[in-house]
């Protein structure tokens, strides 16, 4: 687990420890427009330091290490979902981001959800 390297940027898999995959499999949309903001062409931005991500051709939700500094309730959320969850997490070694196309149009917002 991720826990020995809490000062780096981390990866969530949609998949779980068992190698079965995570479901709902919207997941990490849902978390990632929590911290997403509205551009001035009225898109959807996801936030730099958590978004969507493919690696490999899977969806994967990418944390960096500031969203500890600047949000350290949403850091733990994350944390302890994926733990609850039981979802494989691991340092990001990439030298680049490969994000997903950070413009998605939504209407659905959890408002009770320490995300925002």
């Amino acid at each position: 687990m991720y826990s020995n390297h809490q000062d780096a940027d981390f990866i969530v898999e949609s998949v779980r420890a068992n190698g079965k995959p995570f479901r709902p499999s919207d997941w990490i949309e849902r978390i990632s427009t929590q911290l997403a903001t509205y551009g001035p062409d009225h898109r959807l931005r996801y936030a730099e330091s958590v978004h969507p991500c493919i690696i490999n051709g899977a969806k994967c939700l990418c944390v960096k290490h500031a969203l500890k500094e600047y949000n350290p309730e949403a850091y733990q959320f994350i944390l302890k979902f994926a733990a609850d969850n039981e979802l494989r997490v691991q340092e990001d070694r990439r030298t680049h981001s490969t994000a997903v196309i950070a413009e998605r149009r939504t209407s659905s917002a959890d408002s009770h959800s320490p995300l925002k």
